[in-house]
């Protein structure tokens, strides 16, 4: 046995969402006149989604637009009125209360333009809404609605959903005792974590590799009592849309580096009948031993040992059937062709 430095990784369920979720409502009501997409299909923001009947939004917009012209005409003459006044008041031709409420009216006739310029702004941006627009880019889904039906501001049901895919989100759940042992690990020197954010990998539910390679993004901060665990987010890049809202798939995560792993080869593991992780190795004078390891966790086809052998050991991985303790053997290297016929230990 040696050691050697070794990714730790851990398999985690998880889920696919989307990045972003757009629901599309429309902001005024009336008759929807068009559908100017494809369902399912790619949608940049600012895209026209659906034209509104904007009849009504065009005849508010002028109505307006004309009493905004009607409060800036009645603007000059009480402007012409208040300078005509000053000069009277100065001779005292009219009384100091007239000069006033001709001043009053001039400010009275300002303020009424304002208040007709915001009603031409209410009735600009009314009229805009009736061409309801893609809020953010994405695929977007199946029309709701369909063309001749009755929408109303912000109603309850939404016109279509947008989602932004690429990339996406993959949210996977960990127990909070392998987070908490996990962190003991690392804080301990156990394990050193890996440099910047750690990669995940994807498996699908038919057992294919995704062939992007993901980043945990964060992890939640209160463990859901139900289950016992977090949640932690990861992202994925998407250029092909392959993972989709919903899908399940498999996460290998990144959890650090252990920098002087010893890993025994499963085979040459068995269990004595209290549970125990037994292997047998060359002892002193080639004899062999029976000795109970630690395991931690599996590593693709060997076991991480976790105490019970140290570098240098020989652990017997073929011939065990013909290995009993005490019995002197030749040990030959792993995979030599002698090994068949004797006892082959790993180093």
């Amino acid at each position: 046995m040696k050691t050697q430095p070794v990714t730790l990784t851990r398999e985690l369920a998880g889920r696919v969402s989307a990045r972003l979720i757009a629901e599309v409502r429309p902001q005024v009501g009336g008759i929807i006149q068009k559908r100017l997409f494809t369902e399912g299909g790619e949608v940049k923001a600012g895209d026209v989604l659906y034209q509104i009947d904007p009849a009504t939004y065009q005849a508010a917009y002028a109505s307006a637009q004309a009493a905004l012209a009607r409060a800036e005409a009645n603007v000059e003459p009480a402007r012409l009125k208040a300078e005509r006044y000053a000069g009277l008041v100065k001779i005292d031709a009219v009384s100091k209360q007239e000069s006033d409420d001709v001043t009053a009216a001039i400010k009275q006739a300002e303020a009424d333009v304002q208040v007709a310029q915001a009603a031409v702004d209410t009735a600009r941006i009314n009229l805009g809404y009736t061409t309801v627009k893609a809020p953010i880019s994405g695929r977007i889904g199946r029309s709701l609605v369909t063309t001749g039906a009755l929408v109303t501001a912000s109603q309850a049901t939404p016109l279509a959903t947008i989602q932004a895919l690429d990339p996406a989100y993959v949210d996977v759940t960990q127990s909070s005792a392998e987070l908490l042992q996990l962190k003991r690990e690392l804080a301990s020197g156990a394990l050193k974590g890996a440099a910047g954010q750690a990669k995940v990998r994807l498996v699908f539910e038919d057992g294919t590799d995704y062939d992007q390679t993901g980043v945990l993004k964060f992890s939640d901060v209160t463990v859901d009592p139900s289950t016992g665990s977090v949640t932690l987010r990861t992202l994925f890049p998407n250029p092909k849309q392959l993972l989709l809202p919903g899908m399940y798939v498999r996460a290998l995560l990144e959890e650090g580096v252990n920098e002087n792993a010893i890993l025994v080869p499963q085979r040459g593991v068995t269990r004595n009948p209290e549970g125990n992780a037994v292997v047998m190795l060359v002892g002193a004078d080639d004899k062999v031993e029976q000795r109970v390891i630690q395991v931690a966790r599996t590593v693709g086809d060997y076991w991480l040992v976790a105490g019970g052998l140290k570098p240098g050991d020989r652990v017997i991985l073929e011939g065990l059937q013909r290995a009993r303790p005490g019995t002197v053997v030749k040990p030959v290297p792993f995979g030599t062709p002698a090994a068949a016929a004797q006892p082959a230990a790993a180093k």
